[in-house]
C-alpha cells in the first residue's frame, strides 16, 4: 500500500505572512526615527526600548504611566479606508492623560493587531502614531505588531497605546484645589475618540454612507469629518505650568464626560458648578443630538460636548492664566467654580445650546 504524504503547513498558509511584517517594520523606521527627543535616541528592532531619564532633564521624577485605545472609532477607519490619523488619537488618548497629572510625556508605544497585515495600512497607522508622538513632544520607542487571522475579520483592526511620562516630585497634579478656585475649559477639536458605539448607531439609523457629505460639516464626508483627531493638550499645557503657577487640577474630558471626568480631580468635600450654556456646542454634536433623539443628560455623559480638557486655577491667579491662553490663541471658556459641598460632586445650571 502506498503512503500518500500530505502537503506541509506553514505559518503563511495559516495566514501569517512573517515577511508582510518584516516590509512594516522597515517602512516605519523612519517614522520612528522622527520622534527621537533627549532621552531616546535608538532605532526600534530589539526587545525592548530604553529611555534615559538623566538626559531628558529630570532631577528626582515620579514616572507616570497611562494606556488606553481609540474604541470603536476605529471601525469607521476600516471601514472608510482611512487610516492616516486614527494614530494621532491613540497617542492623544494616553498622553493627555498624563499631564493632567502635570506630567512630561517621554516614551510611547503601541499594539496592533489584525486579521491581515497590509504594510502600507500599517505603515499609515504608524505614520500617525509618530505624528501624535511629534505633537507631544515625546519619543515613539517600540510597539509590537500582532496578525492574527481568526481573531479579527480580514482587515479588522484594533489599537493599544502605552505611554510613560515624568513630573518632578513636589508638583504632581491635582494639589490644594480650593472653595472659589475657577474652572476653565479648552475647546475639543470634536469627538475625539469615545462615545462612537452611539455614533455609528445614530449614522446607521440615519441610513448614511461614509463617503457622503458630513450634514454637519461643509467640505468634509462623513468619515472625514467623525475623524478628526483627538486635540493633543500636552505642549500648551507644559508651557502653561512654566508661565504660570494658578492651576490646580486638570481633567481630560473623555468617556463619562464632563459630569464622570471632573469629580475625579475634585477632594471630596468639594464640588464644580457648571455654566453648560458657557459652551459653544460643536455643530457634531448637535447633529448627533437631533439625528438620534439624543437626551442632553445622556450627551453630557457620552461626549466631551466641546470641552476636551476642563482646568481648575486659583482664583488669584486667573487673569494670568487667562493672558496666557489669550496670548497663544486660545479658547479658554469659564466654566464656573469649585464651591464647598462634596455631596453632589458636580452640579450643572443653564443647558446646552442645542
Amino acid at each position: 500500500m502506498t503512503r500518500v504524504e500530505k502537503p506541509g503547513l506553514t505559518y503563511a498558509d495559516s495566514g501569517v505572512d512573517i515577511d508582510a511584517g518584516n516590509a512594516m517594520v522597515e517602512r516605519i523606521k523612519p517614522l520612528v526615527r522622527a520622534t527621537r527627543r533627549p532621552g531616546a535616541d535608538a532605532e526600534i528592532g530589539g526587545f525592548g526600548g530604553l529611555f534615559d531619564l538623566k538626559a531628558a532633564g529630570f532631577v528626582d521624577p515620579i514616572l507616570v504611566a497611562a494606556n488606553d485605545g481609540v474604541g470603536t472609532k476605529v471601525k469607521i477607519a476600516v471601514e472608510s479606508g482611512r487610516h492616516e490619523t486614527i494614530g494621532i488619537d491613540l497617542v492623544a488618548m494616553c498622553v493627555n492623560d498624563l499631564v493632567v497629572q502635570g506630567a512630561e510625556p517621554l516614551f510611547f508605544l503601541d499594539y496592533y493587531a489584525t486579521g491581515k497585515l497590509d504594510p502600507s495600512e500599517g505603515a499609515a497607522i504608524v505614520a500617525g502614531i509618530a505624528d501624535g508622538c511629534r505633537q507631544a513632544g515625546c519619543a515613539l520607542i517600540g510597539g509590537e505588531t500582532a496578525e492574527m487571522p481568526g481573531v479579527y475579520r480580514a482587515r479588522d483592526y484594533d489599537l493599544a497605546g502605552f505611554a510613560v511620562g515624568a513630573v518632578e516630585r513636589g508638583k504632581l497634579l491635582p494639589q490644594s484645589v480650593e472653595p472659589g478656585d475657577i474652572v476653565y475649559g479648552l475647546a475639543s477639536s470634536g469627538v475625539h475618540s469615545n462615545g462612537f458605539s452611539l455614533v455609528r448607531r445614530i449614522v446607521e439609523a440615519a441610513n448614511l454612507g461614509w463617503d457622503e457629505p458630513a450634514p454637519f460639516s461643509s467640505g468634509q464626508n462623513l468619515a472625514e469629518a467623525l475623524l478628526t483627531p483627538t486635540t493633543i493638550y500636552v505642549k500648551l499645557l507644559l508651557a502653561a505650568f512654566k508661565a504660570t503657577s494658578g492651576i490646580r487640577a486638570l481633567a481630560h474630558i473623555t468617556g463619562g464626560g464632563l459630569p464622570e471626568n471632573l469629580p475625579r480631580v475634585l477632594p471630596k468635600h468639594l464640588s464644580a458648578v457648571i455654566d453648560l450654556a458657557a459652551i459653544t456646542v460643536p455643530p457634531v454634536f448637535r447633529w448627533l443630538a437631533h439625528a438620534g433623539n439624543v437626551p442632553s443628560e445622556d450627551l453630557l455623559r457620552t461626549f466631551n460636548c466641546g470641552i476636551g480638557m476642563a482646568l481648575v486655577v486659583a482664583k488669584a491667579e486667573a487673569e494670568d492664566v487667562e493672558r496666557f491662553f489669550i496670548g497663544r490663541d486660545q479658547s479658554l471658556v469659564r466654566l464656573g467654580e469649585i464651591e464647598p459641598g462634596g455631596s453632589t460632586r458636580i452640579t450643572f445650571h443653564g443647558a446646552l445650546a442645542l
